[in-house]
């Protein structure tokens, strides 16, 4: 499985943007999806995630409210919208794919398997 993260770039705080992330190869859009990100300095930390059906998100509480995880299992796309951006969100996110697929594990049992190179995010205040 191969992911290509985009959308990223430079927001003042109280800004939108939305991430894409394009996935190919096998079994793709059976496979729950997920964001992540890592500040400089900082571990990476999870952000959301979706089921592969897109009956079922995850979110971290920081951004609960704020950003929209889905998905467009017709073009094996996931994508990230992020509203109300704060400077604390600036970050490299990830996408991710998990390992299993058509699996009804739950957030803390999923294992992530498949990463993409990442897309800057800065939010300016």
């Amino acid at each position: 499985v191969q992911l290509q993260a985009s959308g990223g770039g430079l927001v003042q705080a109280g800004g939108s943007l939305r991430l894409s992330c394009a996935a190919s190869g096998r079994l793709a859009s059976a496979r729950a999806m997920g964001w992540f990100r890592q500040a400089p300095g900082k571990e990476r930390e999870f952000v959301a995630a979706i089921n592969w059906s897109g009956t079922t998100t995850w979110y971290d509480d920081s951004v609960k409210g704020r950003f929209t995880i889905s998905r467009d299992n017709a073009k094996n796309t996931v994508y990230l919208q992020m509203n109300s951006l704060k400077p604390e969100d600036t970050a490299v996110y990830y996408c991710a794919a998990a390992a299993a697929t058509w699996s009804r594990a739950s957030i803390e049992n999923i294992d992530w398997s498949y990463w993409g190179q990442g897309t800057q995010v800065t939010v300016s205040s």
